[in-house]
């Protein structure tokens, strides 16, 4: 079964359980076999492993892995070290640098994540080449219980939506002491419809502050 390490083990105890997860399970089990899937397997809960429960600070919601070769690694836009900056990637880091001044080249954002950023992907496996792939398969019964859960918790959290597959999350998003901030997705295809602009970064950054929560240093 999962072993992410770390409290979420405890959190998502009775999820791992539930029949959905474990079809989903046996349905991963015969595409790993039969296609490429990404991330690799023991990649898929590295978002989980790399910023517990208590710790989350941020939460950064995508949509589906990165399906090229050598690309995902289990956290939303992240790609690993040495990769090229996908397309998205690129304009979340020219937000940042209009945002808040930092300018990025590090694609592996594993440094946000140890600050307490979730970067959960609404879905967590893909076959090459074919987004949305493993869309509809059970992983979003899941992912939409980790959203649920992060928002039962008493201490503030910033949910930033980009695009409509997470702003569709955010009825999950109920408690007042957290902050949601939306806008278009960071793709070239609507980066120029208001996520540019967004000023997410350093909003996100104040309502922190204000909450006497340290802020995220958006370096990578």
């Amino acid at each position: 079964m999962v072993n992410i390490g770390n409290s979420w083990d405890e959190i998502l105890k009775e999820d791992f359980q539930k029949p959905s997860y474990l079809k989903l399970r046996e349905f991963l089990k015969a595409e790993y076999r039969s296609h490429v899937i990404y991330p690799d397997m023991h990649d898929i809960f590295n978002a989980l492993k790399a910023t517990p429960y208590e710790d989350v600070k941020v939460v950064i919601l995508g949509q589906d892995p990165y399906h090229g070769a050598g690309q995902a690694h289990g956290m939303c836009f992240s790609v690993k070290p040495g990769v090229e900056a996908p397309p998205s990637l690129k304009n979340i880091f020219k937000e940042i640098e209009d945002d808040v001044g930092v300018k990025n080249t590090n694609p592996y954002l594993v440094n946000w994540a140890k600050q307490g950023v979730l970067l959960l992907n609404t879905v967590l496996t893909v076959r090459e080449g074919q987004p949305n792939s493993h869309k509809g398969k059970g992983w979003e019964e899941l992912t939409d219980s980790i959203i649920s859960k992060l928002n039962a918790r008493k201490n503030p959290i910033v949910f930033l939506l980009w695009g409509g597959n997470a702003r569709s999350k955010k009825a999950l998003i109920s408690s007042p002491q957290h902050l949601i901030l939306e806008c278009p997705h960071p793709s070239p295809l609507s980066a120029y419809y208001g996520f540019f602009g967004c000023k997410h970064f350093s909003k996100c950054n104040e309502f922190l502050t204000k909450c006497g929560v340290k802020p995220i240093d958006w370096r990578t």
